[in-house]
C-alpha cells in the first residue's frame, strides 16, 4: 500500500479520534451542567450538535474516498471499517449529550428528591468504558476493554436500581415527578452510551485481532 494512503489513513485516524472525544467532552459537559442546573452552559453545550454533524460527514466521506482510491484489505481494511462503527457510536454518544442539554432548563428550580440519585456514578462509569475503548483504539491493544462486559452489566444494574428508586421518589412526592421523568431519561440515555461502548470495544477487538467478540 502507497505512502499517501497510510499518511492519509493516519490523518484521518487522528480527526476520528478528535471527533469521539469531542462527543464524549459533550456528553460529560451536559452532565455536568445537569447538575448544576447552568442553563447557559447547557445552551452552548447544545449548540455543538452542527459541529458533531458536520464532523461525522466529513470523516464517513473521506472513508469512503479513502477506500474507492486505494481498496484496502486485511488489517487496513479491519481498521477502517472500526473507525465507520465508531464514528456511528461517537455521534450517537454526542446527540445524547445534546438531549440531556436541552433538559437542564426544564429543571432549573424544579423539587429535588430528599437524597440525590447515582447519576454522576454511573456517568463515570459509562464515560470511563468510552475512554478506555478509544485507549484501546490509540494504542491498538485491547488489556483495557478485557473486562467491558462486566462494567456494562454494572450500569445496567445501576440503570433498573434507578428506575425504580425514582419511582418511588414520584409515588411518595408527586412535585417530584417532572424531575424524575428527566432523570429517568438521562439514565436510560447513560445506558445507552454504556452499550455503545461496548460495540466500539468489539469493533477495536476485531481490529485488532481479526476475531470478533460479543460484548453483552
Amino acid at each position: 500500500m502507497s505512502e499517501k494512503f497510510h499518511a492519509e489513513l493516519k490523518t484521518l485516524r487522528k480527526d476520528m479520534i478528535d471527533m469521539a472525544g469531542f462527543s464524549r467532552n459533550m456528553l460529560c459537559d451536559a452532565l455536568n451542567a445537569l447538575t448544576t442546573e447552568d442553563i447557559e452552559a447547557a445552551q452552548e453545550i447544545a449548540s455543538r450538535k452542527k459541529h458533531i454533524q458536520e464532523a461525522t460527514i466529513d470523516l464517513e466521506e473521506r472513508i469512503y474516498q479513502l477506500i474507492a482510491l486505494y481498496q484496502p484489505m486485511a488489517k487496513d481494511m479491519r481498521e477502517i471499517a472500526c473507525m465507520l462503527k465508531i464514528i456511528t457510536s461517537a455521534e450517537r454518544i454526542g446527540r445524547y449529550g445534546k438531549d440531556i442539554a436541552n433538559m437542564v432548563k426544564h429543571l432549573k428550580g424544579q423539587p429535588d428528591f430528599v437524597q440525590p440519585l447515582p447519576i454522576m456514578h454511573m456517568a463515570g462509569l459509562v464515560i470511563g468504558m468510552i475512554d478506555d475503548v478509544m485507549h484501546a483504539f490509540e494504542t491498538e491493544s485491547i488489556e483495557t476493554i478485557k473486562e467491558m462486559s462486566r462494567r456494562d452489566d454494572t450500569v445496567d444494574s445501576l440503570w433498573h436500581s434507578m428506575f425504580r428508586e425514582t419511582l418511588t421518589f414520584m409515588m411518595e412526592n408527586p412535585k417530584t415527578i417532572t424531575r424524575g421523568t428527566y432523570y429517568i431519561m438521562v439514565a436510560r440515555y447513560l445506558e445507552r452510551s454504556g452499550d455503545h461502548a461496548c460495540k466500539m470495544a468489539e469493533n477495536v477487538h476485531y481490529m485488532v485481532t481479526g476475531k470478533r467478540i460479543e460484548v453483552k
